[in-house]
C-alpha cells in the first residue's frame, strides 16, 4: 500500500447534496472505491446543499487541495456555487491553494457506464430494435442541455440502436415521458430509459415512475459507484493536480 505524501494533495469531491439519504450513501460508496484504487490519497467529501460537510468545512485546515465536482455536466453549480464556496474558503485561509478539476462529464467512459447499467437491467446493448432515452436532470443553462443532446447523438452513432435521444427531468424539453410516448408513436419496438444521474433521489424516482407510466420497457439504474466513474475521477484528479494551483478564486 502506498503512503500518503505531500505530492498527492487531498481530493475534495463536491457533490450536489440531497435530502434523500440514499444520495449521500451512493456518493460515499463511490468514494470508497476511489480510496481502494488510490490508497495514497486523502479523499474527502463535500456537499453544496442538504448534507454536511460544506466545501469550506472540508477544506478547513488544508493549505492545498484538489477540488473535483461530482457533477455530470458543467452548469450553475460548477460555474457559480463552487467558485463561491472557494471564495468563502479563501477568506478563512488566504494561503489556500486549490487545483480545480473539471466536472465528470462529458467523458467517453460515461457511455460505457450507462451501458453497464442498461445491461444490469437486462437490455441487449446496441439492439437495433431498441430506442434509448438518455435522461439528465436538466438545467436552465442551455449549454449543459446541449451537451446531453450531443452525447445522445454520439452514442447513437457508436451503436446500431434504433435511436438514442435526449430528455430532461426538469427545466427543459422534452420530458422523459414525452420522449417515450413520441418514440412509441414513431414505431420503436422497445424503449429503454438510461438515467444520466449520479445517485438516487427525487429526479431518479421521477424518471423511473414517469418513464414506466409512459410505456418504457425498462428504466435502468443510476450510475452510482460504477467503476468507470472511479476511473474518471482519478483522471480528473491527475489533470487538476498538474495545473498550477490558485489561491481560492472564481
Amino acid at each position: 500500500m502506498q503512503s500518503r505524501t505531500a505530492d498527492s494533495p487531498p481530493l475534495i469531491a463536491v457533490a450536489h447534496g440531497s435530502r434523500d439519504p440514499r444520495a449521500a450513501a451512493t456518493v460515499e460508496e463511490l468514494l470508497r472505491a476511489v480510496r481502494l484504487a488510490r490508497p495514497d490519497l486523502d479523499v474527502r467529501t463535500a456537499y453544496l446543499d442538504h448534507a454536511p460537510p460544506t466545501l469550506a468545512r472540508a477544506l478547513s485546515g488544508l493549505d492545498e487541495a484538489v477540488v473535483l465536482p461530482l457533477l455530470l455536466t458543467a452548469a450553475y453549480h460548477s460555474r457559480v456555487d463552487i467558485p463561491g464556496a472557494l471564495r468563502e474558503a479563501s477568506v478563512r485561509n488566504p494561503r489556500l491553494r486549490v487545483h480545480r478539476g473539471e466536472t465528470l462529464g462529458p467523458h467517453p467512459l460515461l457511455v460505457t457506464a450507462l451501458e453497464r447499467r442498461l445491461a444490469d437491467a437486462g437490455v441487449t446493448i446496441g439492439a437495433p430494435d431498441t430506442a434509448v432515452v438518455l435522461v439528465s436532470a436538466g438545467s436552465s443553462d442551455r449549454r449543459a442541455n446541449a451537451v446531453i443532446a450531443r452525447m445522445a447523438r454520439q452514442w447513437a452513432r457508436s451503436r446500431p440502436w434504433w435511436s438514442v435521444t435526449a430528455a430532461y427531468a426538469s427545466a427543459a424539453a422534452p420530458s422523459p415521458a414525452d420522449e417515450v410516448v413520441r418514440l412509441r408513436h414513431a414505431g420503436a419496438s422497445h424503449v429503454v430509459v438510461a438515467p444520466y444521474l449520479l445517485a438516487p433521489g427525487h429526479f431518479a424516482d421521477k424518471v423511473e415512475r414517469d418513464g414506466l407510466k409512459a410505456g418504457a420497457d425498462v428504466v435502468a439504474g443510476v450510475l452510482g459507484p460504477a467503476p468507470e466513474l472511479v476511473t474518471i475521477l482519478l483522471e480528473r484528479y491527475a489533470q487538476a493536480v498538474h495545473r498550477s494551483p490558485d489561491v481560492a478564486t472564481a
